[in-house]
């Protein structure tokens, strides 16, 4: 008779940076899995006869498959089960909220730690990376058909994957000066390196992706113009446009949006001046305002350029906190300040227009909102002030409305996002598609890369119907 097996209810832990040292620098802080590290985390999977976890990822990876390569050692052919369903391994393996989606459904979370399949993600296709040698996928007999995607953040570079590889012809327009979208300018080194993006964007570009930088559709060059020359389009161009709380001295030197904070950091490697052009104040005492992974991304950013005290402010309390528990944990580790249950209502400057203190008041919870989660109720005469050179707000985005308000016919919700069919991904204007968070307004990397599946299927079915 067999002997039963063993089960491992405890996750292998990733090693990771010491928070004293790593507070003060921009490397990564999460180090990755060695080899024996992974097989021993994949040799936990209890490979259920009905795999729950592929019903939690958008993007449909056979993570059974990749995970019974790594527990037998065979990583060439994890990498490439892995890359039939997904263009970004080693981003998604970074930033995605594997525990809200794939780790969620997995049987093991019931009695203890889910596998870990994002770590294994990330470990796969850094191992592919460490070889020196990528491997190409097999590309489809070119079908003639042109195809342009607007924005090359993490839609519309699985847009342009998908569609390549079904022997589309595509060009992707980005309007900054690097690829990666949100991958490149809102999450900080230490989070995801620049140097993994370039990566995944090379891949591309190696399968035949055309990439033109420094090119804004919109006012300068309409989409009816790129309709002239194109079969399809697909509009992935994100939501860049920040939210303000639109209180009194948000107009002072030192208040800054998330966005500015974090592009003037990452895609522009402020953080490197004076080596690089871009200079970024080093602030002393910084105020963020908010309560997700970009707030987390802002404080931690902060440290790293030698502020002696970061808060966030947050107006709910720690169990309503969107960010990522992993997140939030290193957060605290590194020495990041929380006052929640907290509202700024005013921003004070001295005279010269620099903020020098924020007006605070103090917050208990109501009864649930529509979010679901419980609504912030100001308390009466409970004002006070925090000392603070800088406030960061990362309250949200809205959609990048340059497209939507340029291109007649194009239909659009109140709120700025384009509408499409849910099925289809297909907008109201004749041979353009829309997805990720210029249609659902901000949301996470992999919810976007879902949505430029979709497209793209749509997308291939339009085109071979011509």
């Amino acid at each position: 008779m067999a002997e039963k097996r063993k089960i491992n209810f405890e996750r292998v832990e990733m090693p990771k940076q010491v928070p004293f040292i790593r507070k003060r620098n921009f490397n990564e802080v999460a180090l990755g899995y060695t080899s024996e590290d992974a097989i021993k985390e994949a040799s936990r999977c209890l490979d259920c006869k009905k795999p729950f976890c592929v019903e939690g990822c958008p993007v449909e990876i056979d993570i059974p498959g990749l995970i019974r390569a790594i527990a037998a050692g065979d990583f060439a052919l994890a990498i490439k089960t892995l890359k039939e369903k997904n263009c970004l391994p080693a981003v998604c393996g970074r930033v995605c909220p594997q525990e809200e989606q794939c780790e969620s459904k997995c049987v093991l979370g019931k009695k203890g730690s889910p596998v870990a399949i994002g770590r294994l993600e990330r470990f796969a296709a850094d191992w592919e990376a460490s070889k020196g040698s990528i491997q190409a996928p097999c590309i489809m007999k070119k079908t003639g058909k042109r195809v342009a995607v607007i924005g090359s953040g993490p839609a519309g570079v699985t847009v342009a994957g998908d569609l390549t590889l079904l022997g589309h012809d595509v060009t992707i327009y980005e309007a900054l000066h690097k690829p990666g979208g949100v991958l490149t300018y809102g999450i900080p080194e230490f989070r995801l390196p620049a140097k993994v993006v370039s990566r995944e964007i090379e891949n591309l570009q190696k399968m035949g992706v055309k990439l033109v930088c420094n090119f804004v559709v919109g006012k300068t060059y309409p989409l009816q113009k790129i309709l002239e020359e194109f079969d399809a389009v697909f509009v992935g161009t994100g939501a860049g446009l920040p939210w303000f709380m639109k209180i009194p001295g948000e107009n002072l030197n030192g208040v800054y949006s998330a966005n500015e904070y974090l592009t003037r950091v990452n895609l522009m490697r402020g953080f490197e001046y004076p080596r690089t052009y871009t200079p970024v104040i080093r602030h002393k005492r910084v105020a963020v305002v908010g309560g997700g992974n970009v707030a987390m991304d802002c404080a931690r950013t902060a440290l790293r350029l030698g502020a002696e005290k970061v808060a966030i402010v947050y107006r709910r309390s720690e169990n309503e906190l969107p960010a990522r528990e992993e997140e939030y944990v290193n957060a605290v580790e590194e020495g990041v300040n929380f006052h929640f249950l907290t509202l700024p209502e005013k921003l004070f400057g001295n005279d010269e227009g620099w903020l020098n203190k924020i007006e605070c008041a103090r917050m208990k919870l109501g009864e649930p909102d529509a979010s679901g989660r419980r609504r912030p109720i100001r308390i009466d005469n409970s004002e006070f002030i925090m000392k603070m050179d800088a406030c960061i707000i990362a309250i949200g985005n809205s959609p990048n409305p340059i497209i939507p308000q340029t291109t007649p016919d194009l239909k659009v919700s109140k709120w700025g996002t384009i509408e499409v069919d849910e099925e289809t991904l297909m907008t109201s204007v004749d041979r353009v598609w829309a997805g990720g968070d210029i249609v659902t307004g901000a949301a996470t990397v992999i919810l976007a890369m879902g949505a430029g599946r979709k497209a793209a299927r749509s997308m291939h079915e339009y085109l071979s119907s011509q």
